[in-house]
């Protein structure tokens, strides 16, 4: 029986491994979040990893709020940097294999081809360096597979899809911004590929080790296209309206372009990475009928 620890299960991704875990009956699960374990306390998280052995330790938890933290940078930084090197110090002492999760906000989006692994990190944001103090603290330990990821969405939590469903809803015109562009990714496939990578991993026994891939759904769009799709696919008569971002400002700057080359992932874990179109109606599917 393969024993994981899945941190911020209560977000998102948590909530997508929390669902897919049943189609994984060789695997033991501890799912928790603020209320179950205090990552930001190096106690709480030693008393934790005592009483509960396990071998792998996904951190899905994170501080997302990228415009709040440009006002509020601490709360970011402790979720983001200081609860991380918490978790790889503890998980490089006892081998355990970390999976940390992070996001295209650590490169500064000017590139105009898919960022690999080893490009160059250059965060404009005070998320993006929370995000890259904490990948920073993982490489140190030496231990820790690092998995950047973007633009995510999934039937639980809040997120572009179910903001622009609600809006689309609510008004009969809408403005999306058409000049940054990306590669949306359904949580649950990231969920799925990673506890194949866990599988895969542990069937070849493999040691804990530090790495870093991307991972994202195939294809790219920019948010007036996600936003499009999301609008034509709900059989919403909402009409969207492409605009620069210069006439949509944010408190924090978003990557102009954050699309992932995801060729070391695919090269390590050969499975059929879900084109984004795919990935939202099954979303739209799912929400439908929850």
């Amino acid at each position: 029986m393969i024993s994981i620890l899945v941190t911020g299960a209560k977000g998102q991704l948590g909530s997508e491994f929390k669902k897919k875990s049943a189609d994984f009956p060789g695997m033991l699960f501890h799912f928790t979040d603020i209320e179950e374990l205090d990552i930001t306390d190096t106690g709480a998280v030693n008393d934790f990893l005592d009483k509960n052995q396990v071998q792998y330790l996904v951190n899905c938890a994170a501080y997302t709020a990228v415009d709040k933290a440009e006002d509020e940078p601490d709360p970011a930084m402790q979720l983001n940097a200081v609860a991380v090197k918490i978790l790889a110090v503890e998980s490089a002492r006892r081998d355990i294999q970390l999976i940390h999760i992070s996001t295209d906000y650590v490169f500064d989006g000017e590139k105009n081809h898919p960022y690999l692994e080893d490009d160059q990190v250059n965060p404009r944001t005070v998320y993006g360096h929370s995000k890259l103090a904490g990948e920073k603290a993982v490489h140190q330990t030496g231990n820790g597979i690092i998995i950047r990821t973007s633009w995510l969405f999934s039937v639980f939590g809040h997120n572009f899809v179910k903001t622009i469903l609600r809006l689309s809803q609510e008004k009969d015109r809408l403005n999306v911004v058409f000049d940054q562009t990306g590669s949306p990714t359904n949580a649950k496939d990231l969920a799925a590929a990673i506890l194949e990578m866990i599988r895969r991993d542990h069937g070849e026994g493999k040691k804990p080790r530090y790495d870093v891939y991307h991972y994202s759904n195939s294809g790219m769009c920019s948010w007036y296209e996600f936003a499009e799709s999301i609008v034509k696919l709900s059989g919403s008569g909402c009409t969207v309206e492409p605009v620069e971002s210069v006439d949509f400002p944010t408190r924090a700057a978003r990557p102009r372009y954050s699309v992932f080359d995801k060729g070391k992932w695919q090269g390590d874990y050969p499975v059929s990475i879900p084109h984004w179109k795919d990935s939202l109606k099954d979303c739209l599917k799912e929400l439908t009928n929850k």
